[in-house]
Order: structure tokens, then C-alpha cells, then sequence
């Protein structure tokens, strides 16, 4: 066989098998769906791009997470997906069912994070990530991973402490 078509289809192998995993991932950074299908493509592409060389070096998964963080806090950096005003409002979602159960909760707080904390805090306890692993794929410290997890997840009970008990279940 071939070699490009070898690297073809192992490529082909890995997308199919991870892009689910890479989409949910994403979709807990970004909080919107249409986003996060969209970050999960632009990290497949980044990785085909160097599909060879991070073959044979491995741990591709580790590499497809991490291009999927940086692409979101460089896109979030640039401003790529701010929200734009308009003069007409759409037609109100539906209200929220009562007792959401607390994924929806965490869900919310997560998403009123800002980006940074909100990559740091993804990658160390959702993917479970070592502070290692976690500051070499934002380009940071691992003194700056650790404060920004101690401050992030300060953050995140603060904001689950202020939501109502109708929310909450409390």
C-alpha cells in the first residue's frame, strides 16, 4: 500500500473515531454547538496538515486536544466568534424544565467563565490532564495553570452559590 494512502486512511481511522470526543471537548470551552463543530473541523485540519510527523511521533491525541484548545483561546483572542447585536430580538428560546440536573448547572457557570480559566479548568479536570500536560498546551507555567484552577474553580462555585434554588435543586 501506498504510503499516502496509507496516511490517508489511518488519518480517516482517527477522525471518525475522535470526533465526537474532540466535538463535546469543544463545545465545553465554546458552550454553542454550531461553534464547537466548527472548532472540532479546524482541529482536524490542523492535525492533517501534520498528520505524518505527529503519527510518528504519537500521542496524537494529545496533540488533537491540544490544538483544539489553542484554536479556541486564539479565536477567542481575536475576537472571531464575539457576539453581534441586532436591532430585532429572535423569538425567546423556551424556558429552561424545571430541576435541570447539575451538568446544565455546571454547564452555565462554565460558560460565564472567561476563556483562559475556562480552557485551564476543561483540560485539568474534564480531560484529566496533569498541570504539566495542561501548561505546555496553553504556552503557560505551571504556576500559572495552578493559580488560574485555584482562582477558576473559586469562580465556578461563586457562580453556582448565586444561582437560584430553582436551578440548583438546593
Amino acid at each position: 500500500m501506498k504510503a499516502a494512502v496509507r496516511r490517508e486512511r489511518e488519518f480517516r481511522e482517527f477522525a471518525e473515531a475522535r470526533e465526537a470526543h474532540l466535538r463535546r471537548s469543544a463545545y465545553l470551552l465554546c458552550g454553542d454547538w454550531h461553534q464547537a463543530q466548527d472548532l472540532a473541523q479546524t482541529t482536524l485540519m490542523k492535525l492533517y496538515a501534520s498528520w505524518s510527523r505527529v503519527r510518528r511521533d504519537g500521542n496524537v491525541e494529545a496533540y488533537a486536544r491540544t490544538i483544539l484548545t489553542r484554536t479556541f483561546i486564539d479565536q477567542r483572542r481575536k475576537g472571531l466568534w464575539r457576539e453581534n447585536t441586532v436591532a430585532d430580538l429572535p423569538d425567546a428560546p423556551a424556558p429552561e424544565p424545571a430541576g435541570p440536573e447539575l451538568r446544565m448547572v455546571m454547564q452555565t457557570a462554565l460558560m460565564s467563565l472567561p476563556p483562559r480559566y475556562r480552557a485551564v479548568l476543561v483540560l485539568r479536570f474534564w480531560e484529566d490532564w496533569s498541570v504539566e500536560q495542561t501548561a505546555r498546551a496553553l504556552r503557560v507555567s505551571t504556576g500559572t495553570v495552578k493559580s488560574q484552577s485555584a482562582r477558576g474553580l473559586a469562580r465556578l462555585r461563586h457562580l453556582v452559590a448565586e444561582l437560584p434554588s430553582e436551578v440548583t435543586g438546593r
